[in-house]
């Protein structure tokens, strides 16, 4: 996978520096857009990419497991959102508790590591009270990098990576 991504990153450069050199070269093969838009929406659904509750569209949203017509008009109603909690609140208007988790694992507020609530770091997917702590302890983060080396102390590089889907700085 990284192969491709990287062979189509490399033939871009090279029709660039092509096309900048002003000779002409006839040999050069066209970039297959379609492999490398496809390649991208793969590298994107790999990465487990959540989507943002108040910038999502409702098409964006409705293609979320658990996400009906209504409850996407429902969301686009309440954005922009101050926080998850104001989020979760929005969905426990017609969800149960345990079907609001499931939506908050692929449609979630980020929430900002130096100043976001107990009760908002709580609302991430997967998070246990000894990582509420450590999200905690480790305040204030300079930047994404000491988040990945303090939090990287407790999981792993992959937990790590899906954490990131829900905090921002």
């Amino acid at each position: 996978m990284r192969k491709l991504v990287l062979a189509a990153a490399l033939s871009g450069t090279t029709l660039t520096l092509a096309a900048c050199s002003g000779a002409a070269d006839e040999t050069a093969e066209p970039v297959d857009t379609a492999e490398v838009e496809t390649v991208d929406d793969a590298a994107a659904a790999e990465t487990g990419a959540v989507l943002d509750a108040s910038t999502a569209t409702a098409e964006q949203l409705v293609g979320v497991e658990g996400v009906s017509e209504e409850l996407a008009a429902a969301i686009m109603a309440g954005q922009p959102y101050a926080s998850v909690t104001d989020f979760n609140a929005t969905l426990l208007e017609t969800l149960s508790a345990e079907e609001a988790a499931a939506v908050l694992t692929n449609v979630f507020v980020p929430v900002n590591l130096n100043s976001g609530t107990e009760e908002e770091i709580r609302l991430i997917p997967g998070m246990t009270d000894k990582m509420v702590h450590e999200f905690e302890e480790y305040r204030p983060y300079a930047d994404m990098d000491v988040f990945d080396r303090e939090i990287g102390k407790y999981v792993d590089e992959a937990e790590v990576e899906r954490f990131k889907n829900y905090v921002t700085l």
